[in-house]
């Protein structure tokens, strides 16, 4: 698993589609995903280290969990060499273990909304700030990698204002559990 994080960011990006992520026993397979680099005016590594992104730094293959506007948790998966401020916005997944405790988490929605988008995701995983900085590979995390090759779509990040116009938002082509759909083409 350690290569999948050696790389940088928007290489890890790619390999994270179709991989599985689950917090104590929750989860499913991961669909759509966005690279930070450290050199990214939207990046929070972007000015540096700070106590509130410090878990962005490194090691690789942790987590970096920051609250988005005040409102919802969101986490990403943290690449590169340590030090170096890059990370992988979860973005959403297709719900495959839990969805009972998942429904609970988000109350009465449609189950393609569980997971689509990164603060309805960390809901449903009860992901919180208590998770910053946790390895992927330790209790409650389980990660596992993508088992085959999927076909992935590209297009620009959202739900940004800065550097929108990279290419670093990845899914999976077709699938149904997407935060929001792809104008661009496949990778």
């Amino acid at each position: 698993m350690a290569a999948l994080w050696d790389g940088d960011a928007v290489s890890a990006a790619r390999a994270l589609i179709g991989a599985e992520l689950y917090v104590d026993g929750v989860g499913g397979r991961i669909v759509e995903t966005e690279a930070y680099k450290p050199n990214d005016p939207a990046s929070h590594a972007f000015r540096g280290r700070t106590p509130r992104n410090g878990a962005m730094f490194g090691p690789a293959g942790h987590v970096y969990v920051y609250r988005s506007y005040g409102i919802h948790w969101c986490v990403n998966v943290v690449c590169g060499a340590e030090g170096v401020g890059a990370a992988v916005l979860i973005r959403a997944l297709e719900p495959l273990t839990g969805l009972d405790v998942m429904r609970h988490r988000r109350g009465h929605v449609a189950d393609r909304l569980l997971c689509a988008g990164p603060g309805r995701l960390c809901q449903a995983l009860g992901i919180t700030d208590q998770h910053d900085g946790a390895a992927l590979d330790e209790a409650p995390f389980v990660f596992v990698p993508a088992r085959a090759s999927y076909a992935r779509v590209c297009g620009p990040r959202i739900g940004i204002t800065k550097a929108v116009e990279q290419p670093w938002r990845f899914g999976l082509a077709g699938s149904s559990w997407l935060s929001r759909g792809f104008a661009a083409r496949a990778q």
